[in-house]
């Protein structure tokens, strides 16, 4: 039955039918070639929504979307220049620590990607920065967010993996900043080339101090929510209901910014967001259930075993098809097909499952400015109206950045585990 099954999906996938349809497509035919009846995908649709820990994902959605929706977008990116705007290609500097910072609000890439791209790029270009660059540094530096918590990717990897969603919050935060500064360097070397300004902040911190101390209490979120989680005072779930709580408190009493309309455009957009990630979590669990009873995982696990001998060439392998399949499917599909699979490989070498769930991330986040899907790549491209092959030309340096933290994190597993 698993031979058919896959073998539909894939045809469905280069019909460029979506992913989810493609899953469920796969399964139906390979239980109506079996002979088994239909009703088992209606079953194994519903079980995944009944996960408790699910309901972070549209709260912590909604936690970033409402601060997002007032004055904290242009206070991240004053503050971004006040910080880094004085550097060779400040804006984008800018673009990298916005996102950093933007990671510990929304958990998300591509609301990154449009948030900050939205604001900086009509800016850079008028600067002298080629297009090309400018959605480049947008669509690399916006995966920084999938790594720093509250992160949408690592809460469906622990889903997916049973592993505690705390101990990869914690353990995404130094991969997250060795990203960070290796962009920063990139964008330092390019721009000393290319003689791209700098952008300090008119009227430096004196000017700026007022907003800076209204700015605080957002930016301690992230502080918040691994505050609470690492020393047991709510669970992922309640802290991310908690983070609603807190970004309402601070867009609509203490930045006063936040009408009806704003509130009901973020619960639209989290709806939005949380539908897509839930049919495709609904389907994914029916094809990961299809594979279990078939025990694909449980083979899979041996036949690397028996052909790898060092567990550093399993990871070796385990990252060549990630990066593959990262240039294919979305991020949080590719996160909840490959993740059971890989944790029973991993544990068959001795692979800590929190190491694994970072090596996967930054994997699948490289797929996201890599054709020909790369969401944040098209996203940064309808931005600053650029052409493809100039774009990823300009991505080439940030590629060699991604794919030397990715060595570091899967060989030197202090960098992951605490």
């Amino acid at each position: 039955m698993t031979a058919p099954m896959i073998w539909i999906f894939f045809a469905l996938l280069t019909l460029a039918v979506p992913i989810a349809h493609a899953m469920l497509g796969g399964v139906a035919a390979a239980l109506w070639l079996d002979g088994k009846p239909m009703a088992v995908i209606v079953q194994r649709l519903y079980t995944p929504t009944q996960s408790f820990p699910m309901l972070a994902i549209p709260f912590f959605i909604l936690a970033g979307n409402l601060m997002m929706s007032g004055r904290f977008g242009t206070y991240l990116v004053n503050i971004a220049r006040l910080l880094v705007g004085h550097m060779k290609g400040g804006l984008g500097q800018v673009s990298i620590l916005g996102s950093v910072i933007f990671g510990g609000v929304s958990g998300s890439a591509v609301a990154d990607a449009s948030a900050i791209g939205n604001a900086l790029i009509p800016v850079q270009k008028e600067q002298g920065y080629p297009a090309g660059f400018a959605a480049a540094v947008n669509s690399a530096s916006s995966t920084v967010s999938v790594l720093i918590p509250p992160s949408i990717p690592l809460i469906l990897y622990g889903l997916v993996s049973n592993v505690s969603i705390v101990d990869l919050f914690v353990a995404g935060i130094l991969p997250g900043l060795l990203l960070g500064v290796g962009m920063f360097a990139t964008v330092w070397l390019v721009a000393r080339r290319r003689n791209l300004p700098r952008s300090p902040l008119p009227g430096g911190f004196r000017a700026f101090r007022s907003q800076l101390v209204a700015a605080i209490p957002a930016l301690l979120m992230p502080v918040f929510v691994i505050g609470t989680l690492r020393f047991g005072v709510a669970t992922p779930t309640e802290v991310s209901v908690l983070a609603v709580a807190y970004a309402l408190v601070i867009s609509g009493v203490l930045y006063r910014d936040l009408t009806l309309k704003g509130i009901w455009a973020a619960l639209v957009d989290t709806a939005t967001m949380t539908g897509a990630v839930m049919f495709i979590i609904m389907a994914s669990s029916t094809l990961q259930w299809v594979l279990t009873a078939e025990r694909v995982p449980q083979d899979l696990a041996a036949w690397v075993g028996a052909t790898f001998s060092d567990p550093w060439m399993v990871i070796l392998a385990l990252n060549l098809v990630m990066l593959v399949v990262g240039a294919f499917l979305d991020l949080p599909a590719a996160v909840l097909l490959l993740g059971p699979l890989f944790v029973t490989i991993g544990q068959s070498i001795g692979l800590d499952p929190v190491q694994l769930g970072l090596i996967m991330v930054v994997n699948l986040a490289i797929g996201l400015y890599t054709p020909p899907v790369g969401t944040t790549l098209f996203i940064s491209m309808g931005i600053a109206r650029s052409k493809l092959g100039e774009t990823v030309r300009a991505l080439l340096p940030f590629y060699g950045v991604a794919l030397l933290v990715l060595l570091l994190i899967s060989y030197v597993p202090a960098l992951t585990i605490y």
